[in-house]
């Protein structure tokens, strides 16, 4: 099962479900807002979506991975707007019967998302400047 959220405003992470029997492994990533980006300090990172376009393509890299790395469930919020210094602005959660494929799948998840969904973010430093946040380390 996949579920996809884009929401504005902070975020709250799925739950830990103690109920799943049949997975071995309950992966979770927090993805948080480093207080540094391109050498310079920065009070937040502002994230813009193509509204519509990006939920549908987080929904098909979802089921990518659920298929090819056969994986059970893969829940994904991402933050848009203003997301300040240390609060979460990703939160992935894979369940898998084992570890590899959920933290391969984690992997492949992340990587894709950055690469393939209109999902842009910009840097705000502490002087007011906005500028785009490239993110070259995948």
């Amino acid at each position: 099962m996949v579920k996809i959220e884009i929401v504005q405003g902070p975020l709250r992470p799925f739950p830990a479900d103690d109920d799943r029997t049949d997975e071995g492994s309950e992966l979770v990533f927090n993805g948080r807002v480093r207080s540094v980006e391109n050498e310079k300090e920065i009070t937040h990172l502002d994230y813009e979506q193509y509204e519509g376009m990006a939920e549908k393509e987080l929904n098909i890299i979802a089921e990518e991975t659920i298929k090819k790395y056969h994986i059970h469930d893969l829940f994904c919020k991402h933050r848009i707007g203003k997301v300040f210094v240390g609060e979460v602005s990703l939160n992935v959660v894979i369940w898998s019967k084992h570890r590899k494929e959920g933290l391969d799948a984690m992997t492949y998840f992340i990587s894709e998302l950055k690469h393939k969904v209109p999902i842009w973010k910009w840097a705000i430093y502490k002087d007011g400047t906005k500028v785009p946040s490239d993110c070259t380390h995948h």
